[in-house]
């Protein structure tokens, strides 16, 4: 069964290696591009989403604001944006934070990705798409951290690295 859509295989520099099949890939655990996108508002909470549960992977568990994959020859600001737009119903200035290199199990599947992170800034309520979000909830920093460390199951396994990543660089949580 094929997802219909493709990732662009890279290796750890992120130079790219071909496409693949994105459930294939995920099956295989093959390393790919992807983006992670956080938006805060002016108080600096983070805005998360829970996602929908009829997602190939990870449904009904909270994750940074959105996140996806480029599209071969989409530049991973501009896949940041699209995705932004597709799942929250949003538009913001992004800018990038980190790239980062991570492998996790979701379910019978394997997360393998090279990982660009940007970051945004908008107190614009978002307009989620249901067929991405079930739901969504603007948490201050200190509290998502101290959830995510005594409650990990509630949350996506890639959502630590995104915010480890954020973190060094100097963006994110303290906690």
């Amino acid at each position: 069964m094929a997802s219909e859509e493709v990732v662009v295989l890279v290796d750890e520099q992120d130079r790219e290696r071909g496409v693949m099949d994105k459930l294939r890939a995920h099956v295989q655990g093959a390393l790919h591009r992807a983006v992670s996108v956080v938006v805060t508002d002016s108080s600096g909470r983070m805005l998360l989403q829970q996602r929908a549960r009829n997602k190939y992977h990870g449904g009904g568990l909270w994750s940074n604001t959105c996140c996806g994959h480029p599209r071969l020859g989409e530049a991973p600001r501009e896949a940041a944006v699209r995705r932004l737009r597709e799942e929250m119903g949003l538009a913001c200035a992004l800018r990038p934070v980190a790239t980062f290199v991570y492998r996790a199990a979701v379910g019978p599947l394997i997360e393998h990705e090279v990982d660009h992170v940007f970051a945004g800034t908008t107190d614009e309520p978002p307009d989620p798409d249901p067929d991405e979000v079930m739901a969504w909830r603007a948490e201050p920093l200190d509290r998502l951290a101290n959830d995510l460390a005594a409650h990990p199951e509630r949350y996506s396994p890639w959502l630590p690295h995104v915010l480890d990543a954020m973190r060094r660089a100097g963006d994110g949580p303290r906690a």
